[in-house]
């Protein structure tokens, strides 16, 4: 069993250290712009780092010479120190404690100083271990205070991680912290492991230990990917719903064509590739000149369409939930066609055109904007079947 485990452990390694690293420079532009994303992806990047150096390939390098095999362990231990700190930074901007942010960065240069200060001190030595017999290398004091810091700020990291997880109404954010805490819980019992040997010989979890990192390193880079996640999501959705609105869009900015804010393309799928306004805005434009478009149509609905249109929708079996976007979708089909056809509008029919409640309450609100896209879409579904195709009042 012990052997499977390390061997699973130093498999994922790589995986592990090439997830991080792909997340690290994913995010690196938000996170540069954002002071409160910067502590934590400094503590991914650092940890990705470290680990890098512990990938057994590297140490296996490091152990054909003494002294390059110190060298390397000298800096990862460094390395995982100034994460440790980075992840103290981040508990500090997140609790926006300025003091508590200079207190972060000068404790960890101090720790590190003490740490170079107890490597020159001690013997000359190799690789830093603590073996199964015999005093830790380079002394069993450099290794409590390298345990100490990663104790210290995964704890407090955890703490505030499932904090703030449960107050926060973004799932993004939720999801991001509990990733993130997971994987510092997974790093300080690797530390706490580190301590029960250091201190008792203890060395029963030792197998564990490379996976437990790895596992941890891995949900780390998840949790900075996160919003990454749901931008890329919420991109997915937004196409869909614009693939899906074009054709009732179109026919209806071809009657009304002055709604349109910009020149519309020449085809569906180049709209969607290049988009004639921002991308993360093709929706609401999408949605907010259809409205207009359809508050326009509304002076050319003659008196009774609506109801006709209802009546047809429910003898022709269209469900309950979808029924009032076809009896919509019919009604467009009529005043569309009046509009083409010369009729002159008239404003006081528009007065006594009632439209549905989900597009009278969608102004102003985001959820609200939401509702009305998935309204519309049902209406775009409804606008081009057979039910619409045969309303003739």
């Amino acid at each position: 069993m012990a052997t499977e485990l390390i061997a699973l452990g130093d498999w994922l390694a790589v995986p592990s250290v090439a997830c991080l690293w792909a997340a690290v420079l994913l995010r690196a532009p938000a996170a540069l712009r954002s002071p409160q994303q910067r502590g934590l992806w400094l503590a991914v990047a650092t940890a990705a780092a470290a680990m890098t150096l512990n990938l057994p390939d590297v140490v296996a390098h490091a152990m054909r010479d003494p002294g390059y095999a110190h060298g390397v362990a000298l800096v990862r231990n460094l390395t995982g120190v100034l994460s440790a700190g980075a992840v103290l930074y981040f508990v500090a901007s997140a609790t926006r404690g300025r003091t508590l942010q200079r207190a972060a960065w000068t404790g960890t240069v101090a720790w590190l100083t003490l740490l170079v200060a107890l490597d020159l001190a001690a013997p000359a030595h190799g690789a830093h271990t603590i073996p199964p017999q015999g005093d830790p290398v380079p002394s069993l004091g450099y290794w409590l205070l390298l345990i100490a810091a990663h104790l210290l700020a995964n704890t407090a990291c955890v703490a505030l991680c499932w904090r703030y997880s449960c107050r926060t109404e973004s799932r993004a954010l939720a999801l991001g912290l509990r990733l993130f805490g997971l994987g510092t819980a997974l790093a300080g019992v690797f530390w706490f492991c580190y301590l029960l040997k250091a201190l008792f010989g203890s060395s029963w979890a030792m197998p564990a230990l490379p996976l437990m990192m790895n596992l941890h390193g891995l949900l780390r880079a998840a949790a900075i990917l996160v919003p990454t996640a749901f931008l890329l999501r919420r991109a997915a959705a937004d196409t869909a719903t614009a693939w899906l609105l074009w054709p009732l869009w179109r026919d209806l900015v071809h009657a009304v064509p002055h709604v349109v804010l910009t020149k519309p393309r020449t085809g569906r799928l180049l709209e969607l590739l290049w988009p004639p306004v921002p991308r993360n805005m093709l929706v609401y434009r999408k949605v907010i000149e259809t409205r207009d478009a359809i508050l326009i149509l509304g002076e050319y609905v003659a008196p009774g369409i609506p109801e006709l249109a209802h009546s047809h929708v429910t003898l022709r079996g269209v469900p309950e939930p979808r029924r009032t976007a076809a009896a919509l979708a019919c009604v467009l089909k009529e005043a569309r066609a009046a509009l083409l056809a010369g009729q002159p509008g008239k404003p006081w029919q528009a007065a006594y055109w009632v439209l549905p409640a989900v597009m009278q309450n969608s102004a102003g609100s985001e959820a609200g904007l939401e509702d009305e896209a998935r309204f519309l879409v049902d209406v775009a579904q409804a606008y081009g079947s057979p039910a619409t195709a045969d309303f003739a009042p």
